[in-house]
């Protein structure tokens, strides 16, 4: 169960958030853009300052121990300014979160108490250059002495100029994943940046290179062989971040539409007032709307305690499709100046078409939706008489027939 802040004590901390995005990270959007580059000697005491780095590192740890309904909205509102600061605090969070889910105590102490104010910070690194994930995966961790060796590549390692650790996934047989805690200065680690990004300009997505590190064995994250596991579950939630991600940068997007179809004149009246441009807006806003749903429910039922893989695959993929008709419409309310940098739904339409290859594609997406299915998931019945007494049975059977 996660209960997350009181009410009194969320608020001050999401104002503080609110205030930091929109006056002092907002403003920062023309120089990132500009020089590809994010300024971390500002940026970083602002999200410090703010509190931004602990949303989710557990308040033993220094934390703000927010619940995921109460982390959403934040998230979101960071999907509104820039797109690289939005990914670097996207990242951090997630994968504290994870630890602090998976970790044991000793590496929860080591590290949760730094991530809370940005002193220490987790990379996730399981995508490889020329592997797949899974049984797939290149990377190798073979036993020696009283830890293992680890020989191997990552690459597109969000954060990698920003992470004291990198959660580096191996394999430590044919069939068996396993998961390590590998810190940044270790013997044989180096990294490499990559060529910069078509949106969500400014932060660093490198590669990781792993030339006989050497770890102890309380690098391991949990047993050998548990490495999947702790990948699914880590991914999980971090898909309904990314859907959340989806929900500000389309509600961004709708603002600003809204308010160029109001001041926007051509032949005497505003063209908000005609009814194609009226159309897009009635499709952008159906789109926030069926997407703030999903991630309320998928956020009420992970707080709740509930695992949630079919869910978060299906807000993930709906968010990315969201967010990409919702841009689209965009950039026809505005027309060619859209298309210009004079106004952010240009950028908003570049940073919105990471949300596709984040925590995974949407072939992945299909897959896990489709096999949770096949396995026996069912939506929970909750509009009243739709959960009529036998009605599951009653459609068993008409469907067999």
């Amino acid at each position: 169960m996660y209960d997350g802040l009181s009410d009194t004590e969320y608020e001050r901390l999401a104002e503080n958030v609110r205030t930091a995005i929109w006056e002092e990270l907002a403003p920062l959007e023309s120089r990132i853009e500009d020089e590809e580059q994010i300024p971390y000697d500002i940026v970083l005491p602002v999200l410090r300052e703010c509190g931004a780095f602990g949303l989710l590192v557990p308040r033993e740890y220094g934390g703000s121990g927010l619940s995921i309904r109460q982390y959403l909205p934040i998230i979101a509102e960071f999907a509104k300014i820039q797109g690289g600061i939005r990914v670097v605090v996207h990242v951090h969070n997630s994968f504290a979160h994870a630890l602090s889910e998976v970790g044991d105590d000793t590496q929860r102490k080591a590290i949760l108490p730094g991530a809370a104010t940005g002193a220490k910070s987790v990379a996730f690194a399981l995508t490889e250059p020329e592997h797949g994930t899974g049984a797939d995966l290149g990377t190798t961790a073979r036993p020696s002495g009283s830890g293992f060796v680890l020989t191997g590549q990552k690459w597109l390692i969000t954060n990698s100029d920003l992470a004291s650790h990198f959660f580096v996934f191996a394999k430590t047989g044919p069939e068996e994943v396993s998961a390590f805690l590998v810190e940044r200065d270790a013997p044989g680690l180096s990294i490499e940046p990559l060529p910069e990004t078509m949106g969500c300009k400014g932060g660093e997505h490198g590669l990781v290179t792993l030339d006989e590190v050497t770890v102890d064995s309380s690098a391991l994250v949990g047993k050998p062989g548990e490495g999947q596991q702790h990948l699914e579950r880590a991914l999980e939630i971090s898909r309904v971040f990314i859907a959340a991600s989806s929900l500000g940068t389309s509600e961004r997007a709708l603002e600003l539409s809204l308010a160029h179809a109001q001041s926007r004149v051509t032949f005497g009246k505003a063209i908000g007032q005609r009814q194609a441009i009226q159309r897009y807006l009635a499709e952008m806003a159906t789109d926030v709307y069926a997407l703030r749903g999903m991630l309320a429910d998928s956020a009420a039922k992970w707080d709740a305690g509930t695992r949630i893989p079919a869910e978060s695959s299906m807000v993930k993929q709906f968010g990315l499709e969201a967010v990409g008709r919702v841009t689209d419409r965009a950039l026809l309310v505005h027309g060619g100046i859209g298309y210009t940098r004079k106004h952010p739904v240009e950028r908003l339409y570049r940073d919105a078409r990471l949300n596709w290859l984040e925590e995974g594609t949407p072939t992945i997406q299909y897959m896990v939706a489709a096999r949770e299915l096949l396995s026996g998931f069912r939506f929970s019945d909750g509009f009243g008489a739709i959960g009529w007494p036998g009605r599951d049975e009653r459609v068993q059977g008409y469907a067999g027939r």
